[in-house]
């Protein structure tokens, strides 16, 4: 038979329990130190390439738009489908006044979102006084973004406009 063990005996027994506690706070605390050295490491501090590039061409769009908005150049882009192949862009264009843009240029580009291959360069021609106008063969029919520009000398207006052909 075996002899019953006694109170100082369980107290030995028991004594590696709380450093079972030690040792799984060690490893996350290594596990954590390690994952903080590899992040500080290899975070260069920069978010975008360049960063600095691009910021100064964000306050030149800023002061782009500033400018765009004092001319007062109203546009008006309207898209129709002809067929499932083809589609006819019409811009209209006002200064100021009310008066219809004329002797301008009016040129940019029509961008698929989901697939860059299929985008298409655009320049509309005059149609009337302020009226400008551009048929185009489309690859697929769809969602469509319209980036045009519009210049008469030095001013220029920026149009950005999301269309559906169909």
């Amino acid at each position: 038979m075996s002899a019953a063990l006694g109170p100082a005996d369980a107290g030995r027994r028991g004594r590696w329990i709380p450093w079972i506690f030690v040792a799984g706070f060690a490893v996350v605390t290594a596990v954590n130190a390690t994952m903080i050295w590899i992040a500080v490491d290899s975070f260069t501090g920069l978010d975008t390439e360049r960063s600095y590039d691009r910021g100064l061409g964000y306050n030149r769009n800023l002061e782009a738009a500033r400018r765009q908005q004092a001319l007062g150049w109203q546009a008006a882009l309207t898209a129709r489908g002809i067929d499932r192949a083809a589609a006819e862009l019409v811009l209209e264009v006002q200064d100021a006044s009310g008066r219809p843009l004329t002797d301008a240029r009016v040129e940019g580009q029509l961008r698929r979102p989901s697939a860059a291959a299929l985008d298409r360069e655009l320049v509309l021609r005059p149609d009337a006084p302020g009226r400008y106008r551009v048929r185009i063969e489309l690859p697929e029919p769809g969602l469509w973004d319209a980036h045009l520009r519009v210049t008469r000398g030095g001013d220029r207006l920026v149009i950005d406009e999301r269309l559906v052909l169909r």
